[in-house]
């Protein structure tokens, strides 16, 4: 649970909101610093949601911490990839390209929570979870995993459970998933087409 007065989702959106605001993807690109450093607030919701997610967690976190390791010598997204590209190492599992694709879907599979949390009536987690996930990490899961997230459903807090550990109520949680969604949608876009200029693709 968020300590006395934290507002873990509030801090999620203000950094996204902040990245969309340093331009996204102008300027020469995206910088690798800033971008980590929005992602690393993420991962607390991933713990939030218990053991369906603890694969994820875990497997985001370690990527992010690559990400920000790399910023100190990467300044900007394009360069990190042009690096990997040049030194023929994107699919190599630990790449840096590779973990900010890991990353990216992270992102988008919060995205996908939040809008199906937003539409969603009564107070289970359920189908709002098992949507994102099987939009966004299934496919590119093995069987095993699968089967571990489907049992892990069950787990889930409700959605007030939710609220209580963001120290949100169910209105300032429905403005700061809307705002997450508005600023995140960019940023994620911007990663895709980084990959899909490059003839990377983005579904491995």
């Amino acid at each position: 649970m968020a300590g006395e007065g934290e507002k873990p989702l509030r801090r999620i959106t203000e950094a996204f909101d902040s990245l969309v605001e340093r331009g996204g993807g102008g300027g020469g690109g995206l910088e690798v610093g800033p971008l980590s450093q929005a992602c690393s607030h993420v991962s607390v919701l991933f713990g939030f949601l218990g053991f369906a997610f603890k694969f994820a967690e875990s497997d985001y976190v370690s990527k992010v911490d690559d990400l920000m390791e790399a910023s100190k010598s990467i300044s900007k997204l394009p360069s990190l990839l042009d690096q990997d590209i040049e030194q023929d190492c994107v699919r190599r599992g630990g790449s840096h390209s590779r973990n900010l694709l890991r990353v990216k879907r992270g992102l988008d599979m919060v995205k996908v929570l939040f809008e199906q949390i937003l539409i969603s009536e009564g107070n289970s987690l359920k189908d709002p979870a098992s949507i994102a996930y099987s939009q966004v990490f299934a496919p590119h899961h093995s069987w095993a995993i699968r089967k571990a997230v489907a049992a892990g459903m069950y787990t889930l807090p409700t959605k007030a459970q939710l609220l209580k550990k963001l120290n949100e109520d169910e209105d300032s949680a429905r403005i700061q998933m809307q705002s997450y969604i508005s600023s995140c949608g960019p940023v994620i876009l911007y990663i895709n087409e980084l990959f899909l200029a490059r003839g990377l693709g983005i579904d491995w």
